[in-house]
């Protein structure tokens, strides 16, 4: 028995085209549709295999033929949904892509004309395979490609603050062994007590004597 089709395009000469080619490869043509509402109820009156359906239909030429084939997926899962466009546009293959790549696909209008070819793919998305344009296929990619080349790479991790290193060292000696203490932090001097509280200075006498001047041991 032959698979069953549904034709959706705006088009007299395209729809009666894609009627001939797929009858030539063995299809049967059981509906005709101009635009997205006549496929949707064609779909539900016939209950195609597959629904060849052009992108761009009334009335705003823009998306109607990939809306009308998510809605056709939602409503009636077992059949499948060719999309057919006249240029290779990756944002409605991904588009559709977003309920699974099952019972899908989307080809350029110039596949049409081989009709084993274009039989091939009909029959692929009907056993519930898919068939993707490879020049749609091949954009994916690149433009896949070049968006993770404009990723900025992670930032290096931070090297540590070596002052604040050995101000901490400082203040966790100090603490340890009750006293205060001097140490140089960087380009200049600076004196811990032991209740952690210290204070950055220009010289290490400076440093001594705050340290004397709060009472504390030096070492």
């Amino acid at each position: 028995m032959a698979l069953r089709v549904v034709i959706a395009d705006d088009s007299l000469l395209i729809r009666e085209g894609v009627a001939r080619v797929l009858a030539e490869a063995g299809l049967e043509v059981v509906g005709r549709a101009s635009d997205a509402d006549e496929l949707v109820a064609a779909v539900a009156a016939h209950a195609p295999d597959v629904a060849v359906v052009d992108i761009r239909m009334p009335p705003t030429h823009t998306d109607e033929g990939v809306r009308a084939a998510r809605e056709i997926r939602a409503r009636f899962p077992a059949v499948g949904v060719l999309v057919l466009s006249q240029y290779a546009e990756p944002e409605y293959v991904v588009d559709l892509l977003r309920d699974g790549a099952a019972h899908v696909g989307y080809l350029l209008k110039d596949r049409i004309a081989d009709p084993a070819d274009f039989g091939a793919a009909v029959r692929r998305v009907a056993a519930g395979g898919s068939a993707l344009d490879p020049a749609v296929v091949e954009l994916i990619v690149e433009r896949t490609v070049r968006a993770e080349q404009r990723v900025p790479a992670p930032a290096a991790t931070t090297a540590p603050d070596m002052e604040q290193v050995m101000l901490d060292h400082a203040v966790a000696w100090a603490r340890e062994h009750g006293t205060g203490v001097a140490r140089e932090v960087g380009s200049e001097f600076v004196a811990v007590l032991p209740d952690g509280r210290h204070e950055r200075l220009p010289t290490f006498h400076e440093a001594l004597a705050w340290l004397e001047a709060h009472g504390s041991d030096v070492v």
